[in-house]
């Protein structure tokens, strides 16, 4: 996981890689960002003007706060063979791994993708010694993935859950 062009094999699935996110991928990260926040613009009356402007000034925070955050972290692009499916971004610190952030693009959730991606930050904390970290959304349907993968809540941070894998 650690490193550049990571794959994460699995022969009865397709390759998914890793890299790391370049310059040229902000549109695709943009719009990646913008899918994960349908459900909360679908309660709104905004035209299509307005979700945009929105999505993008949500994105530039972002993007700065897990800047300001995660300094050394990776932030990497998922891949399949042929194309960007989401993205990641990993901390490591002498204490832990976190995952900051992972996100597929609609199409490519619920195929075993996500799954692989966190299994693989686990495989490396074993070797490592390390517990896992992340923060979900509560009643979000990754919170289901992660409990299924072993996490256990460890702390309630008002609209998100910290939880916590330990080898």
């Amino acid at each position: 996981m650690n490193g550049t062009n990571t794959s994460l094999l699995d022969s009865r699935q397709p390759a998914v890689w890793l890299r790391p996110e370049q310059p040229a991928d902000e549109a695709f990260l943009l719009e990646l960002f913008g899918s994960t926040r349908q459900e909360e613009l679908n309660l709104t009356n905004w035209d299509a003007t307005t979700r945009a402007a929105f999505i993008k000034m949500q994105f530039t925070a972002m993007r700065r706060g897990y800047a300001g955050m995660f300094p050394a972290g990776q932030f990497s692009v998922v891949l399949l063979p042929d194309r960007p499916v989401g993205r990641m971004v990993v901390h490591r610190s002498e204490q832990e791994i976190r995952v900051a952030d992972m996100a597929l693009l609609p199409e490519f959730r619920s195929r075993g993708i996500g799954t692989r991606l966190v299994q693989a930050v686990q495989a490396e904390a074993r070797q490592a010694q390390k517990p896992v970290l992340l923060h979900v959304l509560k009643g979000n349907r990754a919170a289901r993935l992660y409990e299924r993968l072993g996490f256990q809540p460890t702390a309630d941070c008002g609209l998100h859950a910290e939880m916590t894998w330990t080898p």
